[in-house]
């Protein structure tokens, strides 16, 4: 699976993530870009966008994309590094234009 990063997620998530290419919007050249071209750029050239903006879902029209959409619950990684298996369970169920939002428990 072909996995990319939004800007504010934490590159040592990747390790989290085995099996899967992962890269992040910087490293693919898309830094800066406001949400709705990053994901016009990204959409059918990756399979899901890690995000932790929780904005996102309201702010952009995700109708019509084939990307899936995974959000984080933070973006904090002393959190995330023990979100491995949901993270995981969430990139198992992705499928083309889904959303799926990870939440702390």
């Amino acid at each position: 699976m072909r996995i990319v990063f939004d800007e504010n997620v934490p590159w040592p998530l990747r390790r989290l993530l085995p099996g899967h290419e992962v890269t992040s919007a910087q490293r693919e050249g898309f830094g800066g870009m406001e949400n709705g071209e990053l994901l016009a750029s990204l959409n059918g050239k990756f399979d899901v966008f890690l995000i932790a903006d929780k904005n996102l879902r309201y702010q952009q029209n995700l109708d019509e994309r084939m990307i899936a959409i995974i959000e984080l619950p933070t973006n904090r990684w002393p959190v995330l590094k023990d979100c491995g298996d949901e993270i995981m369970a969430a990139l198992d169920s992705a499928s083309r234009g889904s959303y799926t939002v990870i939440e702390l428990h």
